[in-house]
Order: structure tokens, then C-alpha cells, then sequence
């Protein structure tokens, strides 16, 4: 078990990009893999489930399990999502939220552990959680640990997407989507060759957010250097009228020679290929944003 030092109840504003740190994040993935398949249905998919609530409890968080039903091609699954909540410190209106996926895509042929492909998502919201415990910002954040992201046959029509999706939906009826004043995604961060970039489905303005939050931090050069469109779990959160922006590299492999990369979606999904220097640029960079966003 990773024991990290509980931050407990008495939350302080400011600091909040100094309070990430990457090798936290780093082993935080890392324990998460060792789960192993973490598809749902899984062992290791329940283990994770029940790791994540017992860290977000440890950070005194609030903490809502969405459970659902996901219909898929490839049978029916219990999933569920998991939001946990930190409010904000003033009255500024408006929430602010993460999201990840936990879950790793179902494969036959070989053990598939996705450290980077939902590990790394995963382990960078448990350390996003640890620093909010301790660094209120004006406003509330919510981190969303997003379940069924990857497809069980195949990527297309509404085989994946599966948690997304319901959270998504759920929102528009609750009425909560219109409070949502911005969606950061997380997917694919850890890689040491990292590239993230510009998703241009994406709403412009977070982009921007995006960007200067990495050129404030001096890490422009891993952002934004190519652009290209991604379908993920900020799409669902689109179509509900929520402003949203996907950080993903895709070229996940050495030297960023290709997209999706060698390693996506293969058994070379592991531990080796992560970097605690990439977790602590994205953890920096989205805890920047937030921090920019909060004070607007």
C-alpha cells in the first residue's frame, strides 16, 4: 500500500502547483498497476475501485459513487464512476472539474495493464486529491474517476465512453452540467517522451488556458506541439454544453514518431515506459490552470 501522510481537515488556499508532486503521482500509478487487468468485471478493476475510495477518504474528501448498468457488445457490466469533492474556500461561483479513467481495455491475447492508458490518469487525480486536501481554491473541484472508457469490441458508434457518458447524461437532469464552468481531462501522461497535444475538439478558450498556464511553469515545449483530434471522455461532456479540454499524448513511444504510438494498447503498457518528470509537469500545469481559472 502507498502511505501518503493525510493533509486532514484544515485547508489552506494558495500553493496548490507547489503541493503536486510527480513522484507521488508516479507511485501512485504504479500501485494501481499492480493491480494488474483492471477491466471491468475484474478483480483488479473491484481492488482499484476500492483503493481509490480509501485514498479519497483518507483526504477527506466528498466523495459520490455513480454505479451503473454499461449495455456493450460484449455483455453487460456493473461499473462506476467515482466524484470526489473538495469545495472552494471563497464565493466564486462556478465548478471546476478533472477526470481520468481507471479501467484498462479487455485483451485476449495478453496481460494488459495499461500503466500509462489508465494507470497514469488514475494515479494523477489520487495526487491532484492529496494537494487539494490541503490547498483550498476560491472555488469548488470536483476529480472525476471515470470508469468504462475503453471499448469492449470495438471503438465505434457508443461502444465506449461507457462512464462518461452516464455521468454526463446524469448531469444534464440533475442540473448540474451548467455549473460545471470548465472540464480538464487527463489520459495517457505519464509517457517519458511526453508530447501532449492540442485536442481540437476541445474548447478553444481551455486550450489557451492550457497554454499559458505551461508557458507561466516553463513547460511549453511538452504542449501543444501538434494538434490533431482525439474522440475521449471529454466528448460526452461536450455534448452536454460543458467546456472541456483533452490532455493526451498520443504518441506514446519513443522519440513521438507516430500516433497512437507502440506502446498503446500492448503488452509494452508498463511501468518503464512512465516518467515521474512528466506527472509532475501535467500535475503542475492542470493545478496552474486551476488556480487561473479560480481566480477569474
Amino acid at each position: 500500500m502507498l502511505l501518503l501522510a493525510s493533509a486532514g481537515l484544515r485547508a489552506q488556499t494558495g500553493g496548490l502547483v507547489r503541493a503536486v508532486h510527480g513522484r507521488a503521482a508516479y507511485a501512485y500509478t504504479a500501485h494501481v498497476v499492480s493491480f494488474g487487468v483492471r477491466a471491468p468485471a475484474t478483480s483488479g478493476h473491484a481492488r482499484t475501485i476500492r483503493y481509490i475510495l480509501r485514498e479519497l477518504r483518507a483526504d477527506h474528501a466528498g466523495i459520490e459513487t455513480v454505479p451503473y448498468i454499461a449495455h456493450t457488445p460484449g455483455g453487460t457490466f456493473h461499473e462506476e464512476d467515482i466524484v470526489a469533492k473538495f469545495p472552494g474556500a471563497g464565493k466564486g461561483q462556478g465548478i471546476l472539474a478533472v477526470c481520468g479513467h481507471f479501467d484498462t481495455k479487455i485483451e485476449k491475447k495478453f496481460r494488459f495493464v495499461g500503466a500509462n492508458d489508465g494507470g497514469s490518469s488514475t494515479g494523477m487525480l489520487l495526487e491532484l486529491a492529496h494537494a487539494l486536501a490541503a490547498h483550498r481554491l476560491r472555488k469548488p473541484v470536483w476529480l472525476l474517476f471515470l470508469d468504462g472508457e475503453e471499448a469492449v469490441v470495438h471503438w465505434q458508434g457508443k461502444d465506449n465512453d461507457y462512464g462518461s457518458r452516464h455521468l454526463a447524461h446524469l448531469w444534464v437532469r440533475q442540473g448540474v452540467a451548467p455549473r460545471i464552468r470548465a472540464l480538464i481531462l487527463v489520459d495517457m501522461i505519464g509517457d517519458k517522451d511526453l508530447d501532449i497535444l492540442r485536442e481540437t475538439n476541445s474548447t478553444g478558450w481551455l486550450n489557451s488556458f492550457i497554454q499559458s498556464a505551461a508557458g507561466k511553469l516553463g513547460y511549453s515545449r511538452y504542449f501543444f506541439q501538434t494538434s490533431s483530434a482525439v474522440e475521449d471522455d471529454h466528448i460526452p461532456f461536450l455534448h452536454a454544453g460543458i467546456p472541456a479540454v483533452d490532455l493526451i499524448d498520443f504518441t506514446y513511444g519513443p522519440n513521438n514518431r507516430q500516433s497512437p504510438g507502440p506502446y498503446w494498447h500492448t503488452a509494452q503498457d508498463t511501468m518503464n515506459k512512465l516518467s515521474p518528470h512528466s506527472f509532475r509537469v501535467v500535475g503542475r500545469v492542470v493545478a496552474k490552470a486551476l488556480e487561473m481559472l479560480a481566480a477569474q
